[in-house]
């Protein structure tokens, strides 16, 4: 590479300059396009793996909702509320840590500063969504859905361990009216996720009838959705599709 007076920049010079073109492209993909993301946690298993020391890497689609919204059954990234729980543990700041979560904002490559979790898209604005029905599904506007995706649901045996015992099963919240523009996240592995209903679950053994409050479900804004998850892509052997 040449400098504007035509003399040639020294080997080093050169090679830093291509590294810094590149980071500032793959900054601006990642951005505006589509971004790496590593799954935090195991809240998604068996559709997506994840963990503290390393999860599944997958492709969000941050265009994927310009100029609509989130539908029931999306697997989606979006920033985590305050009042949520995290679901891994934040990395110390300081030192060589600091560059490495800068550098991971920037490429979406190792350890970042951003604070997602990656969920399932169960009922959006002007839906009302419950559980459970007889069968022990999850209901949206009083249909049951099939979810054939779920790993470790919690127990339920109708009239042995269902929404009308003492305690009743920790799959049981009661009927909640989402607002518009918002949305209602859970994970696929039921018993092992924070998510829109988890209150639900603590808060039910703290009851004299062992049953939820009707105000146990929290939500996530639809701006606070980053895209959607479009494709795993690491590890090799597993990339593809989530469904």
């Amino acid at each position: 590479m040449k400098t504007s007076t035509g003399n040639r920049l020294p080997l080093w010079a050169s090679v830093l300059l291509n590294m810094l073109i590149a980071v500032a492209v793959i900054a601006l993909v990642q951005a505006f396009l589509v971004k790496v993301y590593r799954v935090p946690s195991g809240s998604m298993e068996q559709t997506l793996q994840g963990s503290e020391a390393g999860g599944d890497r997958i492709l969000v689609n941050r265009l994927a909702y310009a100029g609509s919204s989130p539908q029931q059954g999306d697997v989606v990234v979006f920033t985590r509320p305050d009042s949520w729980k995290q679901e891994s543990s934040v990395p110390d700041s300081g030192g060589m840590g600091s560059v490495a979560r800068a550098f991971g904002d920037l490429t979406g490559i190792g350890v970042s500063n951003e604070q997602f979790l990656v969920k399932r898209v169960i009922a959006v604005g002007g839906q009302t969504v419950s559980c459970c029905g007889s069968d022990g599904r999850l209901s949206v506007d009083g249909q049951p859905l099939d979810e054939p995706y779920i790993y470790n649901d919690y127990p339920f045996q109708a009239g042995v361990l269902n929404c009308g015992t003492v305690p009743s099963s920790a799959r049981c919240f009661p009927e909640f009216a989402v607002p518009e523009g918002q949305l209602v996240m859970l994970g696929d592995h039921r018993s092992g996720s924070a998510d829109s209903v988890v209150d639900c679950r603590t808060q039910a053994g703290n009851t004299a009838s062992g049953s939820a409050p009707s105000d146990c479900v929290r939500t996530v804004t639809t701006s606070s959705v980053i895209g959607e998850v479009a494709l795993r892509i690491w590890p090799l052997d597993h990339a593809g599709g989530v469904g």
